[in-house]
Formats: C-alpha cells, structure tokens, sequence
C-alpha cells in the first residue's frame, strides 16, 4: 500500500510538474505574442511620426519662401517709399509731333495718316482728330 501511495504522489507530482510547465509555455507563447504586437504598434507609431515630421518641414519650406517672398516686396515697397520716382517735368506746351499731328487734323488727315506721320498710336491718333479735326455737322445737330 506504501507503494500505491507512492506511486498516486509521483502522479499527482508529476501532474502539477505538467501543469506548471504548460502554464510557463502558455505564458511565454502570451508574453511573445504581445510584444511582437507591441512592436508592431510602435513601428507604426514610429512611422506616422516621421511623415507628419516630413510633412510639416514641408509646410515649414513654404511658410519660409513666401516669408522670404514678402520680405523682398516689404523691401522693394520700402524702397519706392524712401525714394519716391519724381515723373519728368512736361514741357511747356504740346511736342513737336502733337503740334504737326494738330495742324494735319485740322487739314482733315486720317488716323492712318497721323500715326505713319507722327508717331501716333492709334488711340491717340483718334483723341486729336476728335478735338481738333474739321467738326462734323451732324455732330452739331445733335449738341
């Protein structure tokens, strides 16, 4: 009979002995499983943070070229303040080309002849033939 208890105490030993070496390998497979998920999670963390990193040196490059871009205008603007460009003083009375581009209208020339014959521009060839050209009468009848 001492030996049929010695035998049921070698089972039950070596029972606990199993369990006990099961919940050691359930608990390692466990911790394993979790720090492979764990790093994956920081691996990803990691990776998120290097591209809002990358994104905001992006936005950090614009920010600095449009400061540069308006610093440059604040220059330039402080310039024209600080020297101001005074226009040319006219001339006493109207250039030489207004002069005969006047006497031409008056002889009743075109705007054609007026521009290949004093230079004119097109809209300026119109402005003196309408002030100093030969009037028309149906313009006074309608005045």
């Amino acid at each position: 009979m001492a030996d049929a208890n010695l035998a049921n105490v070698s089972n039950v030993e070596f029972l606990l002995i199993l369990g006990c070496a099961l919940l050691l390998v359930f608990s390692f497979a466990l911790a394993a499983t979790t720090f492979g998920a764990w790093r994956r999670a920081a691996r990803v963390q990691t990776e998120q943070a290097l591209s809002q990193g990358r994104l905001l040196l992006e936005q950090l490059a614009d920010i600095g070229g449009t400061l540069r871009a308006t610093a440059q205008t604040v220059t330039q603007l402080t310039e024209r303040i600080e020297h101001p460009v005074t226009p040319a003083a006219p001339s006493p009375g109207a250039s030489p080309g207004y002069q005969i581009a006047i006497r031409l209208a008056r002889g009743g020339a075109s705007s054609e002849e007026l521009i290949r014959g004093c230079g004119l521009t097109r809209t300026e060839a119109e402005l003196v033939r309408r002030l100093h050209g030969p009037s028309r009468p149906e313009l006074r009848q309608v005045s």
